[in-house]
């Protein structure tokens, strides 16, 4: 199965770089419980994920392109935040919720851009402050690139709530992310998806 030979070719790399998960993890902005999943097997990165994994593990990206196999069926989620603390914080808990999903976060919308412009995505949590660019631009953005995307805006603060509901965007979200959010946010989608179960 590709899913073991996956794994043990990412954890053989990362113990020959003398990397460990939590230092891995820290690099990719997620959570070490993902980059257990990707060594037990009971899940996969994403093409940009890969990609990543490339460059820190200074490994061939058509190895490890060829060693992962994604399901056609997965939906991509993306999470926009140029705060690093609460991007890691909250990919987490988008995996907890959407198990089968293929969850990559950003802290630059340039890269999200260049993301949705080769993967489909199907739902899209932006911070509304990103810097130079704000989320209701990057919203118009993504929605130009395919009109079928659910975006949900992430802000602290409720006063951006009536300009949201103005973008095309169909869900906003006071932070933190908890679980109970998500789910509220998942059954008022506009393009409804495959959520799937739990990881094989």
């Amino acid at each position: 199965m590709n899913h073991i030979l996956f794994s043990q070719i990412i954890k053989r790399l990362r113990t020959e770089r003398g990397i460990s998960q939590a230092q891995l993890a820290e690099r990719l902005l997620v959570d070490r419980s993902t980059i257990t999943r990707w060594e037990n097997g009971s899940r996969l990165p994403n093409y940009t994920m890969i990609s990543r994994l490339s460059e820190i593990l200074d490994a061939d990206v058509n190895l490890l392109l060829n060693a992962v196999a994604e399901s056609e069926d997965a939906p991509n989620v993306i999470l926009v935040d140029d705060n690093k603390i609460i991007l890691k914080g909250s990919i987490p808990i988008l995996e907890e919720v959407l198990p089968n999903a293929l969850i990559t976060g950003f802290t630059r919308p340039s890269e999200a851009v260049q993301y949705a412009k080769s993967n489909r995505i199907a739902l899209a949590f932006l911070d509304i402050e990103l810097g130079k660019t704000s989320g209701f631009e990057l919203c118009q953005t993504l929605l130009e690139i395919n009109p079928r995307t659910n975006v949900v805006y992430l802000t602290a603060y409720a006063g951006y709530a009536l300009d949201a509901w103005s973008t095309g965007a169909c869900g906003f979200m006071r932070k933190p992310l908890t679980p109970e959010g998500i789910q509220a946010q998942l059954k008022k989608l506009r393009y409804p998806f495959w959520q799937g179960g739990a990881d094989e």
